[in-house]
């Protein structure tokens, strides 16, 4: 797997393009805007999207969804959690920094899940706290985990919107990711990568 990280939308969001180098099949993560040059990007390269994998529904992760949708017709997945504030502006917090957004039509997906695509296993981690659909997919043949806003390097997503709690956030944070593999690759949110060795030393909220 290849992960390309592209940082778009108002906020320096981390979108990323999951990218299976033999087929060209991929999806995308946290789209939180549709830059003309990702387009490009996308075309040139041959890439094939199969899907758009949210992993909560706060704007500055979701407000790429129609352009994307729009020009490769494919499904969108969130938590059944935040399914919710996918179409309330308020819950998703876009009505706050923008004119509000909301998106009909997700997918709704569970604890467990394995969402086959691009030919890879997404294993679907519920990680609230952050949110209270807030989830983690990984991708255990590659050692990769998409973290959204739950882990962070050397920190863990907010919790005082709407829905957040401290205590849950880090309870899901050591149950959940700080059973897998040190050499976990951590693709968060917002800033750099990180992997699961690194944060169970240096993380202070751990």
């Amino acid at each position: 797997m290849k992960v390309e990280r592209f940082v778009t939308g108002i906020i320096s969001t981390n979108c990323y393009l999951a990218v299976n180098e033999e087929t060209r099949q991929a999806v995308v993560v946290d789209p939180a805007a549709c830059p003309s040059y990702l387009l490009s990007h996308i075309k040139s390269e041959g890439i094939k999207i199969e899907a758009l994998l949210l992993t909560h529904a706060h704007f500055d992760h979701i407000m790429g969804i129609d352009g994307f949708v729009d020009e490769f017709h494919v499904p969108v997945y969130v938590y059944e959690e935040d399914a919710d504030a996918m179409t309330d502006p308020k819950l998703n917090q876009s009505s706050v920094y923008t004119g509000g957004y909301t998106y009909e039509g997700a997918k709704s997906i569970k604890e467990g899940q394995i969402l086959k695509l691009a030919g890879y296993d997404f294993e679907v981690f519920h990680t609230p706290g952050h949110t209270k659909g807030g989830c983690c997919y990984y991708v255990r043949s590659e050692g990769v985990l998409f973290s959204g806003d739950t882990l962070f390097q050397n920190s863990i997503g907010r919790t005082d919107f709407p829905g957040g709690s401290m205590s849950d956030l880090v309870r899901a944070v050591k149950e959940k990711l700080m059973v897998l593999p040190d050499e976990t690759l951590v693709y968060p949110g917002h800033m750099g990568e990180t992997t699961i060795g690194h944060e169970k030393t240096h993380n202070p909220f751990l």
